[in-house]
């Protein structure tokens, strides 16, 4: 199902809109080349990042040696591949985050509402958080080497929005005329961004701890596998991504549920949107109680937080194109 909203357009701001998407796109393009030279050539140099680590509770009287706490100490260190090369590109990329800020703003003008009403919008509205994400994990954690990752799946979901999911700006159709869209997807799309950059750090620590277990077997790492940073970084800043998107997504669980209220008399239809989000919250806060009780870690979990990031892609992806059609619904 496809179909053009028509309705008044500020043709200007459709124009710069449409301008700015190119814009990002090479922008983008430009930075993943400059992040992957410095992931392939770049001295090995040590990162500092936080971590908690267990340490004994027991220095006062009476109190039970046994007993551990989590206390925030000193930063742990890693290692990873740095140059010049990746200051430049981490500045590209920040070019084309204001390029795709521009984007949002200049569409929302054009059509005269908020710019999230169609998979487009939807899919340059999340790469733009999945990069704000990169962005902010590079300054918090010095994790600029997930660059040259987390810019492999926007450039591809940006080249097929623009591609195949396409719409002209305009006025949303009748069923999406409500406060809840600024609400609920506002909720999904950061939610999303979040996960993206939470799962392509989780098959990164994947790759990582695979190629640490062959060094410790005396095997030399080859390739990029073995030149990338400590699985335990990459760990944790997987998990602080889910640990940051998961209340927004369980929050805009609940906000659909109110809209579908709204929109359509029920709460919950067993439409395969909301099953789908449902199953994705179930496998994060499984992710979340075994990080949390201890008893999956390392690979195990991590294997859990991969399989929620593709039901959550598969959600906003296939089944909105499957039952929604390609651009009456984010």
């Amino acid at each position: 199902m496809t179909y053009t909203l028509a309705g008044p357009v500020d043709e200007a701001m459709a124009s710069a809109s449409d301008t700015l998407i190119i814009a990002m796109i090479v922008t983008y393009a430009a930075a993943l080349f400059l992040f992957a030279i410095e992931a392939a050539y770049g001295r090995r140099t040590k990162l500092k990042a936080g971590r908690l680590m267990p340490v004994g509770a027991g220095a006062a009287e009476g109190a039970d040696d046994d007993i551990e706490v989590n206390v925030r100490t000193t930063e742990g260190e890693a290692q990873a591949s740095q140059s010049v090369l990746g200051k430049i590109a981490l500045g590209v990329t920040a070019l084309g985050f204001l390029f795709g800020v521009a984007q949002i703003i200049t569409r929302g003008l054009a059509a005269g509402r908020w710019p999230w009403g169609n998979m487009f919008e939807f899919i340059v509205a999340m790469c733009l958080v999945a990069v704000g994400g990169l962005l902010y994990a590079s300054w918090r954690y010095q994790a600029r080497f997930l660059g040259a990752f987390v810019l492999v799946p926007t450039l591809i979901l940006l080249g097929i929005g623009v591609r195949w999911l396409y719409v002209d700006p305009g006025p949303l159709i009748p069923a999406l005329q409500s406060y809840w869209v600024p609400i609920h997807v506002t909720a999904l799309i950061i939610a999303g961004g979040a996960f993206m950059v939470s799962g392509v750090a989780g098959i990164t620590y994947l790759v990582a701890h695979r190629a640490e277990a062959k060094k410790a077997l005396g095997e030399k790492g080859a390739g990029i596998a073995g030149r990338l940073p400590s699985s335990e970084l990459l760990d944790r800043i997987s998990h602080r991504f889910i640990l940051f998107a998961f209340p927004l997504w369980t929050f805009g669980v609940i906000a659909g549920s109110i809209w579908a209220d709204e929109a359509w008399g029920r709460y919950w239809g067993w439409d395969p949107k909301e099953v789908w989000s449902f199953i994705s919250w179930v496998i994060y806060a499984a992710y979340l109680h075994a990080r949390a009780t201890g008893g999956w870690r390392g690979p195990k979990a991590t294997w859990i937080n991969v399989i929620g990031f593709l039901t959550v892609m598969f959600n906003f992806f296939a089944v909105n194109y499957m039952f929604s059609g390609l651009h009456s619904y984010a």
